[in-house]
């Protein structure tokens, strides 16, 4: 079996302090909220791949900085998920495409219901809520 890599993107906008979540239209994952993401293809980086799916799945987003959340490796080490918080100024409206039936910006902590459950972990993960704490504490001096 080939490794399988996938890269999703924790959208989140300076200007309200909140995150997107996408609502998955179908396939395996259907009816649950997720991140913009996906499977690599060929030899891309896990962040081109990211990069190609932010824009097959919610259009040109203009990203103004993007941090290296969080790398989950399955126990066999077969599956590699990558997650990255990507600030952006503004909210926007996704365009999107048809995996998807629905969008929400939510505030920290309100996430939507029923997350997918690699988000669920990853959203709950002690290391990852202090990895977050911080860059809201950087944004604040900076901003």
């Amino acid at each position: 079996m080939e490794d399988i890599v996938c890269s999703g993107a924790l959208l989140y906008s300076l200007n309200t302090k909140r995150f997107l979540f996408l609502h998955r239209a179908n396939g395996k994952r259907k009816d649950v909220w997720g991140l913009v993401g996906g499977t690599n293809e060929g030899l891309e980086t896990p962040w081109e791949g990211l990069r190609r799916e932010i824009t097959e799945e919610i259009g040109n987003v203009d990203i103004k900085k993007t941090i290296p959340l969080e790398t989950f490796i399955s126990r066999d080490t077969k599956f590699k998920f990558h997650t990255y918080l990507c600030l952006v100024s503004d909210e926007f409206i996704p365009v999107l495409n048809e995996e998807h039936n629905g969008y929400a910006w939510v505030s920290f902590g309100h996430w939507p219901k029923p997350l997918h459950q690699g988000l669920r972990n990853t959203l709950q993960s002690k290391t990852n809520l202090n990895k977050l704490k911080t860059v809201f504490q950087v944004i604040n001096v900076i901003g």
